[in-house]
């Protein structure tokens, strides 16, 4: 069984509805996953956009999202998981917004990718205290045993 990652709410680059989005109710997404390689001991979840500002003339990837140490028993999280509710031991990351939590898809101008990066690692990483993305992957390096991958759209209608 290959590692994957899905949502109830959008398929793999689909539209991603409204209500995850900051002209909606900025939830995150429900995600689920299966197919955990062996030898998985966390998790670590990045979302970001890479067509930022401008999909015609990117400039930056921005980050909506990090989470790691995850639990490996999870099967996914739920629709506008709250930090207090995601799976015990998951830490969060700063997003470019420079908070922790989800921060939806807010495109200023023209339809914006959203990948959802979930890892399969091989350690429980120490406490990084909020890392930025680079920081987590900085961490992660030499330990992801897989990566999936759910790429979502989203274009603000004016």
């Amino acid at each position: 069984m290959s590692f994957t990652l899905t949502s109830s709410a959008f398929t793999h680059q689909g539209e991603i509805p409204v209500k995850y989005t900051c002209d909606g109710e900025d939830l995150s997404p429900p995600l689920s996953w299966k197919g955990l390689p062996d030898g998985t001991r966390s998790l670590a979840l990045i979302v970001d956009d890479p067509d930022a500002p401008d999909p015609k003339a990117p400039k930056m990837t921005w980050v909506h999202w990090v989470l790691y140490n995850i639990s490996p028993a999870a099967a996914g999280l739920e629709e506008g998981v709250a930090q207090r509710n995601l799976p015990q031991g998951t830490l969060p990351g700063l997003n470019d917004w420079k908070r922790t939590g989800y921060g939806g898809p807010c495109p200023p101008v023209g339809r914006h990718r959203y990948f959802h990066k979930l890892y399969a690692l091989d350690i429980i990483l120490g406490d990084l205290k909020k890392p930025t993305k680079g920081e987590l992957e900085r961490a992660m390096q030499g330990h992801v045993l897989a990566q999936a991958e759910l790429v979502g759209t989203y274009e603000r209608v004016r």
